[in-house]
């Protein structure tokens, strides 16, 4: 299996003490209270630093990290195989767009508004990757799905958000073959949870937070990889950019990668 994965929290982050158990809580910019993934407290928070600054940084730390790769894979020729990891090729799901062409993306964007936990800059997120995509590496805007507040239940079958976001992950490596160039983006909240499997070196799972996980519950970094790595034909390539807390694992790979400051 040939793929490259990228996964960076480019937003420079604080951190505060739990007010209750004392434990380090990593603060998502724009937040203004945090809850700890130990003990259910809530902390209060300052406000972080500007949304337009803040936007401007992240773009720039997408383009400098990606720029190189992306554009050298329409140019990249392999042999076709079956899935490395024996896995059938999913099914498209009927609610989304035809998948055609050798480039397709799934961009996520989530500001989570109106909740104590807001995030200002996500759509924006969206909005920059989806203009680099189309206009400097040629993917077809017929190609690339967005999910954005309202656009997570456009032609979806369920009214709940978790359920269009497993199937965009299932869309975006649905009858993937060799030379095809696939990119997940994911802007929004990440935590981490105990792990139940005993599969963690560190106990715990990483998680990443649709807008409705409250509800619904988070994806684990388990279906993660299941949904999105190992249905990877031999010569797929897939650029996941994923800009939340605790993303450095979020798609489960046997290595990490920790980027230069």
């Amino acid at each position: 299996m040939d793929f490259e994965v990228d996964s960076m929290s480019s937003r420079k982050n604080t951190s505060v003490k739990c007010s209750n158990c004392g434990a380090r809580l990593v603060v998502p910019p724009q937040a203004r209270t945090i809850c700890c993934a130990a003990c259910r407290a809530t902390t209060n928070v300052g406000r972080s630093r500007d949304p337009v600054r803040q936007a401007v940084g992240i773009v720039k730390a997408v383009v400098l990290n990606i720029c190189s790769s992306i554009s050298s894979l329409s140019s990249s020729s392999w042999s076709s195989g079956s899935s490395s990891y024996g896995y059938p090729t999913m099914g498209q799901p009927s609610s989304f767009p035809r998948v055609r062409g050798k480039k397709r993306a799934v961009l996520v964007g989530i500001s989570y508004a109106g909740r104590r936990y807001e995030l200002k800059g996500t759509v924006n997120d969206v909005n920059c990757m989806r203009y680099m995509l189309t206009e400097r590496f040629g993917f077809p805007a017929e190609c690339i799905l967005v999910l954005t507040g309202t656009e997570f239940l456009h032609g979806a079958k369920s009214n709940t958000i978790v359920p269009n976001l497993r199937a965009a992950m299932r869309w975006l490596v649905s009858g993937c073959v060799a030379g095809d160039s696939l990119v997940f983006h994911f802007s929004g909240h990440g935590v981490q949870r105990l792990d139940s499997s005993g599969d963690e070196m560190d106990g715990f799972d990483e998680a990443l937070c649709p807008l409705d996980f409250e509800s619904n519950g988070t994806i684990m970094d388990d279906e993660i990889n299941d949904t999105l790595v190992r249905p990877l034909r031999r010569g797929v390539k897939l650029h996941a950019l994923v800009d939340a807390c605790h993303s450095g694992t979020v798609l489960d790979l046997p290595y990490l990668c920790r980027l230069s400051r």
